[in-house]
């Protein structure tokens, strides 16, 4: 089989440095970038992979060069089995009475005009009780 993009192979631990792991692919090696092994944060790879370790690996990407860049953690990812969850929205509420837009928009208008004169009266007070600058003699 040739190393295709996007194909999940198995692979074999060969080297491990602290920038990622080389895997040995069907006779060739590729990386598997740090950031690429597990979904969590890996601060040190040793501890998530040994040398000699089976692993499947994505291949992310072939360039001209030959290099390999591949993925443990999107191997993984692709081959767990997601199921959709089924979700009852309505499912513990009660059913409101139903109020009409109007009277939403005049309980509203009321509320936000409250609220708009507590807070003007709220900024008088600061103005004219508030902290003033006395002169120090500086």
């Amino acid at each position: 089989m040739t190393l295709k993009t996007g194909s999940i192979l198995d692979g074999t631990v060969v080297n491990i440095t602290k920038f990622g792991a080389f895997i040995d692919v069907e006779g060739k090696t590729g990386l598997v970038h740090i950031s690429e092994v597990a979904d969590s944060f890996v601060k040190d790879i040793r501890e998530h992979l040994s040398e000699n370790d089976k692993v499947k690996v994505k291949v992310l990407a072939v360039d001209e060069n030959g290099k390999i860049s591949l993925s443990i953690k999107q191997a993984n990812i692709a081959k767990k089995s997601v199921k959709p969850v089924e979700i009852d929205w309505n499912k513990g509420k009660e059913k409101a009475p139903s109020v009409n837009f109007e009277d939403k928009l005049s309980k509203f208008l009321k509320e936000s005009e409250e609220r708009f004169q507590d807070l003007k009266r709220h900024q008088e007070a600061k103005g004219r009780g508030g902290y003033t600058k006395k002169n120090s003699g500086f």
